[in-house]
């Protein structure tokens, strides 16, 4: 099988950390997709480089860094 260039190839999620509970991801040029493994065929999910790093900066965070802010505070 040939993949076109634009074909994303997707891997594991380092985030993942059960087969039940398990996301690919793709690195594309300008994006990042993202989707469930166990429903592969349902598409993924598409975010700019710039969202998909504050994503994830996040969620390198401890919680307590979070603590005490609330949904609508920026």
């Amino acid at each position: 099988m040939r993949l076109a260039v634009d074909d994303p190839v997707f891997r594991k999620s380092s985030y993942s950390t059960t087969a039940k509970e398990c996301v690919e991801v793709a690195d594309q040029r300008t994006r990042a997709l993202v989707r469930d493994t166990q429903n592969r065929g349902l598409g993924s999910l598409a975010f700019p480089h710039a969202e998909w790093a504050a994503l994830l900066g996040a969620a390198r965070r401890p919680i307590s860094a979070c603590a005490g802010r609330s949904a609508g505070s920026r």
